[in-house]
């Protein structure tokens, strides 16, 4: 009858709300057939207490009736237990009898307010996951994470990650749709998740530079008709033809949208109206461009619309209209509020801890973004237009200046005098410069420090320190915090070698502006030269910390490492310093240095040659590398070398004597012979050279052997009697300066009487030579001490081969020398051979 019962209030609204569990109820224990039949049989038999369970007021009876008795009854309801009476806990009731019911109603029967215990009924379980609603909203949660998922890895800069995510959540999305079809619920299709997927997709294509796959995905959202407002939409597909520099059809794309978008949008309208501006001025249309600007700023003026309309009356040369254009750019409202909100009371403490917090938050730092952003545009627009508006730009500034004077900006008339003073100095007229930036020392402390920081910096570059040092004195009078101030006086100390007192400026200039590389490089440069080298390099390394690619720092950094007497890192801070500049012929020839005094001579050979390559005209680059190659037996080679540091010192003779003694050490006499003619040419006095054509003209039998051992023993007399001179000269300095300026005097009236003695002889190839070779060769200072044509009184008698001592000569068939005799010449007397 219980089932009967449950199953006739099935569907009764109320039904189960009186049904409860009585285990609680000692009343009716005598009617209890369960509890009955646990008192006559063992079941009714429970251990021995050991403790009072507490919070009870039945006590270990009611529990023992609760667990002894019930349970038997709830499995023989075929009603599984609720969890309240599972756990030893019936759960507390309402006032049943109160509403007038009787007990015996519902007795057998538990609490169920859902009216689920239709007769015996399987346990609760989960919904089940294979039903079509199930499958479809699986689908969908799984489509919204993916699309989740590709926007945040947009945002961490993962862009291929992001697509990917996106590709999957539109295969998914059309997974969903097919499963809605299938199910028989096409109409009940998410239109907005598919409008999701779509867009992001597009989004994500267009990101990764797949513009054609954009353009695809957008013009399906854009010709469905059932996706609301997505004419929109063609402002991006305009943005990618942009973007692909297709001008036409971005214009085209911008004025569709604009016709799709009500008025009421005003502000969107506004932005296509200046991007379609912007894309006829890259077409070159500006007439076109300045009816978009001019509406806008008619409708709703803005900063940058302004801008854009003087530079297109800049490029259609309108003078009265980029005037007018400037008026209004300055009169263009930023919507910041003034500085008064940020004025703290007087008394009020936690008012102005409020304000200081606020000073530096988002908002304020947007405006001063805003502020910032619209200085920059006026004083562009200033300097742009201020040659083009009057007859010259000192006058366009002026207009400008009290135009801005009479606005919002009155703080950038000053900056604007300054950027006249700057232009003077672009058109090298410093006079002007400087007589512009003397006006303001009057002015402002702010603008007068800036003026007078750029007229000591003018005074230093022209040297004259002295005026230097007054303005930079000025400047930090004007402006004590001013870090370049500062700097100049330092430079200002620093030329007078105090260099003490310099650091104290640039140390100083670091501690305003801890930002200021250049006050800690001439703060390294000043501890190089006061010896303390590893202070010097602590701000070199700091210096690189803060510009990674300075070629000079890393130059300074070797250089420290260098004199610090560490070769090995010296070289490490030259090869990070090649892969900045690899084409600087000075560090490559460091290199080159380094690397030969380690002993690493093919290293070095690699270095100096490419400085060679680079630079071809480096003196000691070229020395080096004659050098490498006679010590290598390639005399040939090293010919080139000195050859072009023959062209590059034509004064000094040690290089065509070079050039000779390798053509004589590789053979090739006849060459080396013209090679001592042209050099005796050119330099009679010559002893060396003049020995060789003897020695030369002896072993190859040529008459003009007499002629040159003549003129050896001529030059050698003459040498001896300027030796004389020049020790007597000295010897009778005590007795007055008029002999010692009448020696000088002869002496001077002596050399050029030898300087050209021999021009007639023979410069056959001389010519030939000169037009093989380079001449772009400079001037560099040579190493070993030069044999000057003009300075022919320090000749010394003596002679030794600067390329040491020659290969013996294979011996010929020519005829038999004396063998004590080594000119062979019988002809000459014993007074012409040289000593």
């Amino acid at each position: 009858m219980e089932h009967v019962h449950l199953a006739a209030e099935e569907d009764d609204l109320y039904s189960g709300y009186n049904d409860y569990n009585p285990t609680f109820d000692s009343e009716e224990l005598d009617n209890d057939a369960g509890f009955q039949q646990a008192v006559r049989t063992s079941h009714g038999r429970r251990p021995p207490m050991t403790a009072k369970f507490p919070g009870t007021a039945i006590g270990g009876r009611a529990l023992g009736t609760s667990f002894g008795s019930r349970m038997p009854m709830a499995s023989s309801m075929g009603r599984p237990m609720t969890g309240a009476v599972q756990d030893g806990a019936a759960r507390p009731m309402t006032a049943v009898r109160a509403a007038g019911y009787s007990s015996a109603m519902t007795r057998g029967s538990t609490f169920d307010p859902l009216g689920q215990s239709k007769g015996p009924a399987p346990p609760l379980e989960g919904k089940s996951e294979d039903t079509p609603d199930e499958k479809v909203k699986i689908l969908e949660k799984k489509v919204n994470d993916l699309i989740e998922e590709s926007c945040l890895a947009h945002g961490h800069g993962d862009l291929q990650l992001s697509l990917d995510r996106a590709k999957e959540a539109g295969r998914k999305e059309r997974a969903l749709v097919r499963q809605r079809e299938q199910s028989g619920n096409a109409d009940h299709i998410n239109l907005d998740l598919t409008y999701s997927v779509l867009f992001n997709l597009a989004t994500q294509y267009a990101n990764n530079d797949m513009y054609a796959e954009a353009l695809n995905t957008y013009q399906v959202i854009v010709k469905n008709k059932m996706f609301s407002n997505a004419g929109r939409l063609k402002v991006n597909m305009a943005n990618i033809h942009f973007k692909q520099k297709n001008y036409p059809k971005a214009i085209k794309l911008y004025r569709m949208a604009l016709d799709q978008i009500s008025n009421s949008h005003k502000e969107m309208r506004i932005k296509i109206m200046q991007n379609i501006g912007v894309v006829f001025i890259r077409m070159g249309q500006y007439s076109d461009a300045i009816t978009s600007f001019e509406h806008i700023m008619s409708e709703s003026p803005n900063i940058k619309t302004g801008f854009n309309l003087i530079l297109c009356y800049y490029a259609i040369g309108d003078r009265e209209r980029m005037k007018k254009a400037f008026q209004k750019l300055i009169c263009v409202p930023l919507g910041i509020d003034e500085e008064d909100k940020y004025i703290p009371p007087n008394d009020d403490t936690h008012a102005n801890l409020v304000i200081e917090a606020i000073k530096n938050d988002k908002l304020h730092q947007m405006e001063r973004e805003r502020k910032a952003l619209a200085e920059k545009f006026i004083m562009t627009s200033a300097k742009l237009i201020a040659p083009a508006i009057e007859a010259t730009f000192a006058a366009g500034f002026d207009w400008c200046v009290d135009m801005v004077k009479s606005s919002q900006y009155v703080e950038l008339a000053n900056d604007l005098e300054i950027n006249k003073a700057i232009t003077y100095l672009r058109q090298r007229d410093f006079k002007q410069a400087v007589e512009t930036l003397k006006t303001f020392e009057k002015k402002d402390s702010r603008v007068k420090s800036a003026a007078a920081t750029n007229l000591s910096f003018l005074y230093f570059l022209e040297k004259d320190y002295d005026q230097a040092d007054r303005y930079a004195d000025l400047a930090m009078t004007a402006d004590r915090y001013n870090p370049a101030a500062l700097i100049n006086k330092g430079n200002t100390v620093f030329v007078k070698k105090d260099y003490e007192k310099a650091a104290e400026f640039y140390k100083e200039a670091l501690r305003n502006d801890s930002s200021c590389t250049e006050a800690l490089y001439n703060l390294g440069l000043t501890y190089k030269r006061l010896g303390r080298l590893e202070e010097s390099l602590d701000c070199f390394l700091k210096l690189h910390a803060i510009l990674r690619n300075s070629a000079q720092v890393m130059w300074q950094l070797a250089n420290l490492f260098e004199m610090l007497e560490d070769p090995h890192q010296a070289i490490e801070w030259l090869m990070q310093l090649i892969t900045v500049t690899p084409t600087d012929p000075q560090v490559l020839a460091k290199l080159g240095e380094l690397y030969d005094s380690e002993g690493d001579k093919s290293q070095a050979f690699q270095y100096y040659q490419e400085s060679f390559r680079y630079f071809p005209s480096n003196i000691d680059v070229i020395e080096w590398l004659g050098a490498y190659y006679i010590d290598t037996q390639f005399c040939e080679k090293a010919i080139q070398y000195f050859e072009r540091a023959t062209l590059i010192q034509p004064t000094q003779v040690k290089w065509q004597l070079m050039v000779a003694s390798c053509y004589r050490r590789s053979g090739n006499y006849q060459k080396a012979l013209e090679t001592y003619k042209d050099i005796h040419r050119k330099f009679p006095e010559n002893i060396e050279c003049l020995r060789f054509l003897v020695r030369l003209c002896t072993d190859m039998g040529m008459k003009e052997v007499q002629d040159y051992a003549t003129k050896l023993k001529k030059v050698e007399k003459m040498k001896e009697i300027r030796e004389q001179r020049v020790k007597s000269a000295r010897e009778g300095s005590a007795r007055g300066t008029r002999r010692e300026g009448s020696a000088s005097s002869v002496s001077k009236q002596v050399n050029p009487v030898f300087v050209f003695s021999d021009s007639g002889h023979s410069s056959h190839g001389t010519s030939a030579k000169g037009e093989r070779l380079s001449a772009k060769m400079r001037a560099l200072p040579g190493s070993n001490e030069p044999y000057e044509a003009s300075s022919q009184r320090d000749i010394d008698a003596s002679y030794v081969d600067p390329l040491g001592a020659p290969m013996e000569r294979p011996k010929t068939a020519a005829k038999k020398r004396n063998e004590d005799d080594d000119f062979a010449d019988e002809e000459l007397g014993d007074d012409l051979l040289p000593e």
